[in-house]
């Protein structure tokens, strides 16, 4: 009659399938410089070419900065601490722009200089005390006693 095993009779539901194959990672390739220098980039960044890039980028903005003056040439009355003036609404905004972009450089010198301060005084605590201050004329050699004739 029906004599089908439980073993043969599978549904699709049920159909054993395959384990997955692990996927290998590809090694890191480690880049390595050429050994011939003609095959370097011929382009990399230096102090000269990041110079230039600030100077294209200030004189930038400079040209929009004159458009802007030169748009807003408007006369508006300026009172400072008693003084009182008239001047291009464009000279005044830039003249408050300058004002407090010096108020930030005279507050960061001073966090600057406070930095530096704590860390020459942790330097000096760090330091065994035969090392913590050194001639600045002499150097290293005269830390170590020699002479400085020659």
């Amino acid at each position: 009659m029906g004599d089908v095993a439980p073993e043969q009779s599978v549904n699709e539901q049920d159909a054993v399938q395959p384990a997955p194959e692990p996927v290998e990672a590809e090694p890191e390739r480690l880049i390595s410089p050429p050994a011939d220098p003609s095959q370097e980039p011929p382009f990399t960044h230096t102090r000269a070419s990041g110079f230039w890039a600030a100077v294209v980028g200030g004189l930038l903005v400079l040209v929009l900065l004159i458009v802007f003056i030169l748009e807003n040439g408007q006369r508006a009355s300026v009172s400072f601490f008693g003084a009182h003036g008239h001047l291009p609404e464009g000279v005044a905004l830039l003249l408050a722009a300058v004002i407090g972009g010096l108020v930030v450089v005279i507050a960061a010198v001073a966090r600057i200089l406070e930095l530096r301060r704590r860390a020459t005084r942790q330097r000096r605590q760090t330091l065994p005390a035969g090392r913590a201050r050194r001639s600045r004329r002499g150097g290293r050699r005269a830390q170590r006693g020699g002479s400085q004739a020659g």
